[in-house]
């Protein structure tokens, strides 16, 4: 038997497309109890792959552990004038929680990706009087530097929310169990550094934690290295609005590159056209 037809077989007698979708709607009936959401998990193609399905299942099983926290917009305070940093790691249950917070508080961020191996933006994260440890917030509105995840959490929330910090993310030591599942279920993505070319300015994602396609884009910009502004829009956002203007509706990822004269949807798409764009082979040296 060939592997499409052991495939075909394994699909006839597994519907992940109905089993997806009913985990999908039973969770989003208990996350909205918790105070979050799953976004419709979720569109399936039906020409997906076993393998496919299983990423898909892992991406979205991140989601699950952590009760869909970023998923939606809420707790919202003072907006700020001046964009904030992120030194992170896709892969980093602690970096997760920062990005968790800064989806449900509708914040974007400039994303400086620091996989392990990489070191590209070590002299500057250096050059702001930090070890080489991440997660790393720079807030120029109140001129502070913070590298712990839970004080960037609780600062956050001061400043730019209620004061109130949701549910998944009050209590550290459930926080971080539930980050480190979710970080152990996606294995090494987003892990490691990949050799990769360096952007001539700033590529624009707009994203949102939750979303499981989501995922997989910010994984491959965190093995290029690449540096990307961030813009959030969970549901809830009031800035939907202004991306379905600049995209022509409502999907993310959505990616923008200006210098190469690029926007796209489809994460698939997305991750081909980096690796393709900012991937280096490593014989092609310089890197």
């Amino acid at each position: 038997m060939t592997q499409r037809a052991a495939e075909h077989a394994l699909a006839r007698s597994f519907d992940v497309n109905r089993v997806v979708t009913m985990f999908a709607v039973g969770w989003d009936m208990t996350t909205q109890v918790a105070g979050t959401s799953v976004e419709p998990l979720l569109f399936w193609r039906k020409d997906h792959t076993v393998a496919e399905a299983i990423d898909f299942a892992r991406r979205t099983a991140v989601t699950l552990a952590r009760l869909g926290s970023g998923s939606r917009v809420a707790h919202l305070g003072p907006r700020p004038a001046k964009r904030f940093e992120l030194f992170e790691r896709e892969s980093c249950p602690f970096s997760r929680k920062v990005r968790e917070a800064l989806s449900i508080l509708d914040l974007d961020a400039v994303i400086h990706p620091c996989p392990i191996g990489g070191e590209r933006f070590r002299a500057k994260l250096e050059g702001l009087g930090q070890r080489f440890m991440i997660p790393v917030l720079v807030d120029p509105n109140v001129d502070r530097v913070i590298s712990d995840s839970d004080e960037i959490v609780h600062h956050l929330f001061e400043h730019y929310g209620d004061g109130k910090v949701p549910l998944p993310l009050r209590a550290p030591s459930i926080a971080n169990a539930t980050s480190k599942l979710a970080s152990a279920i996606r294995g090494d993505h987003g892990t490691h550094m990949e050799p990769s070319r360096e952007v001539d300015s700033l590529l624009e994602l707009y994203s949102y934690e939750a979303s499981p396609h989501c995922r997989p884009v910010r994984e491959k910009l965190t093995e290029l290295q690449i540096p990307y502004l961030l813009h959030n829009v969970a549901r809830g956002s009031s800035r939907r609005a202004a991306f379905v203007e600049r995209s022509g509706k409502m999907q993310v990822p959505f990616i923008v590159d200006a210098t190469k004269g690029v926007s796209m949807f489809e994460s698939h798409a997305i991750v081909a056209w980096l690796d393709a764009t900012y991937g280096r082979k490593p014989d092609e040296g310089g890197f």
